[in-house]
């Protein structure tokens, strides 16, 4: 009895994937046409579900992505403007040369429109502001 079911069972599988369907009627054949429309069917359906749910993730993520891209420029443009005012607390508005820095300093520290522009920042010491000779400053010292 299960070797009769083993060998129906081939036999349905064969002809689902389109082999040995010489011997059946229009009728069979038909239903055996139908079966395939609905399996077909069932397998559009569960691949559209997981490409929808797979959009709506990706959809997500973009989102979270967008925010922690606002949320970094906001922190860089922080960063900026305190930046700009421990400048101008230790060199003030104008340097040695007697040149104006604001011009400067606007020009090298802004982003502008470039979102994706690479922003380095750097501590160094002050440039010592004194024109002693290094004898008078030794003689001080």
């Amino acid at each position: 009895m299960l070797r009769q079911q083993l060998q129906n069972l081939q036999e349905n599988h064969r002809q689902m994937m389109g082999e040995e369907l010489s011997g059946l009627s229009v009728k069979h054949l038909q239903n055996l046409e139908n079966q395939l429309e609905m399996s077909l069917r069932g397998v559009r359906m569960k691949k559209d579900q997981i490409l929808i749910d797979e959009i709506h993730e990706l959809s997500q993520k973009g989102n979270l992505i967008h925010q922690e891209n606002v949320e970094l420029n906001k922190k860089v443009n922080f960063l900026r403007e305190e930046n700009m005012e421990l400048y101008k607390k230790v060199y003030g508005t104008r340097d040695v040369n007697g040149a104006n820095r604001n011009h400067l300093l606007s020009s090298s520290l802004s982003i502008g429109d470039d979102s994706h522009a690479a922003v380095h920042l750097q501590l160094c010491q002050p440039q010592q502001q004194n024109h002693e000779t290094p004898a008078e400053a030794t003689k001080l010292g």
